[in-house]
């Protein structure tokens, strides 16, 4: 368990800003995204919600995203040997706080408490946990709505919003919402050498979003400000504590939302269908995205020359030609076989090149190779196909051999995983450190190499 007090020094905020924390991935989700989903706070204390997430809740509400506010407690504990304002009158002056806060975010109708004890909420997880799925359900009824849980960092360190950060997290793992959690005195106590945020992702946040972030900030007036000049009444939140809050941005850990629950079962007949549908039905040939993208991922290739490649999830074989010329053989394989003819097709100028219908990871090909891409397929399997295709992929990979993976960021509606999580069970899983990790708000694209020594390629080119 950690322990700090709010006295200490901590972290200073030029350590972070050193870290590269401004560095990480963001949020991929656009206002039209958000706009779709239903978002439940929990808040432990007043002004948990305008530190950690005040530019989230701007940001929701100028979306038209619906927000629904829990607040647990008035954070009456905050000044326990004020000689000057008992608990009660403290809890008044917090609650009073916390609705002006609620004020200038726009959601003043939009927040309930829940009248529990501070410091105390780990008694009290069955009350909160039945208030939140009490909200989820009125959310839901009428149609199946997108839920995400926004709530402290599970592992924050204050006993409180770990409370809130465990019960949101067994939330959205039993009904597959999404969730994001913010940290709040994690920021004081843990240094840049923690490896927790590499793998959180960053809200940029508008001039207008910080305005009204510190706007509702300021509102806590009792944190911010000595409650007398006596003992025991001193300011609670510093000026050091707070400069963490200044940032342009905010940071989460984020979960995305489970939206369904297909898998390489249905692959076949769902591609066939959207390939017979349209000629490029993801317009890899004139869209700018996947123009940058495919040469992105080329460039990301450590080697010029790979005697053996293997393409998971062509599609029409847009990306293939362009990894055919770089292998001395070299196979493309998809669960469509329509989508396969059409790469069948572009592939047949390459010699050593072929596409072939296949289910992966069951229908994995003989062979081994010194290159294996997967490129936006990963999502389209369940967890545990994931995992038996990256078994394969390592089992078929020679050593010192590429793996490349490239993945859309945003929820992939239909399906159980999307690229994060797909990166994120590859890093788990395989446990070979990234040659290379690039990450925007629409994709993220990384390379790994197979342990042990890899000969130079011998073929010539295409």
């Amino acid at each position: 368990m950690v322990t700090f007090s709010h006295t200490d020094a901590g972290t200073d905020e030029a350590a972070w800003a050193a870290s590269g924390l401004d560095t990480i991935g963001e949020l991929p989700l656009d206002a039209a995204e958000l706009a779709r989903m239903d978002f439940v706070v929990l808040v432990a204390h007043p002004d948990d919600e305008s530190l950690g997430a005040g530019g989230l809740l701007a940001r929701l509400t100028s979306a038209g995203a619906h927000v629904e506010v829990l607040l647990c407690s008035a954070g009456e504990a905050s000044h326990p040997d004020s000689p000057t304002t008992t608990p009660g009158r403290l809890a008044a002056v917090r609650r009073e706080e916390f609705a002006a806060a609620m004020a200038a975010f726009g959601l003043a109708e939009h927040w309930q408490f829940l009248n529990l004890p501070d410091s105390a909420l780990a008694r009290h997880r069955a009350v909160i946990a039945e208030r939140l799925a009490g909200v989820i359900g009125q959310r839901r009824e009428g149609g199946q709505r997108t839920v995400v849980i926004v709530a402290p960092y599970r592992g924050d360190g204050h006993i409180d919003h770990d409370t809130l950060g465990a019960v949101a997290a067994e939330a959205a793992e039993a009904g597959g919402h999404g969730l994001l959690e913010y940290p709040i005195w994690y920021w004081l106590w843990a240094t840049p050498g923690d490896a927790a945020w590499r793998n959180w992702v960053r809200l940029p946040l508008s001039p207008g979003e910080q305005r009204t972030k510190r706007e509702a900030v300021h509102t806590h007036a009792s944190q911010l400000e000595p409650l007398s000049d006596q003992p025991g009444d001193e300011v609670l939140l510093s000026g050091q504590f707070l400069s963490h809050f200044s940032r342009p941005f905010e940071v989460f850990a984020w979960q995305p939302p489970v939206t369904g629950r297909r898998s390489a079962g249905d692959a076949e007949a769902v591609f066939d269908a959207l390939h017979l549908s349209a000629e490029d039905p993801w317009r890899y040939q004139d869209s700018w995205y996947e123009q940058r993208k495919r040469s992105l991922t080329l460039a990301a290739l450590p080697e010029q020359k790979y005697d053996a490649g293997l393409e998971a999830g062509c599609s029409i074989g847009t990306l293939s030609t362009e990894l055919a010329r770089r292998c001395g053989r070299f196979l493309a394989v998809d669960a469509s076989e329509t989508a396969v003819a059409r790469a069948d097709e572009r592939l047949a100028r390459y010699p050593g090149a072929e596409a072939r219908q296949l289910t992966l990871p069951e229908q994995w090909p003989a062979g081994s190779f010194d290159l294996i891409v997967v490129s936006e397929m990963g999502y389209y399997l369940a967890a545990a196909e994931l995992q038996e295709l990256f078994t394969r992929a390592s089992a078929s990979l020679l050593p010192g051999g590429t793996l490349l993976l490239c993945h859309w960021r945003h929820p992939v509606s239909g399906w159980e995983l999307d690229g994060d999580a797909v990166h994120a069970l590859a890093r788990s899983q395989l446990r070979w450190p990234p040659a290379s990790v690039y990450r925007e708000r629409d994709f993220v694209l990384e390379v790994f190499v197979a342990p042990g020594f890899r000969p130079k390629a011998t073929h010539d080119g295409g």
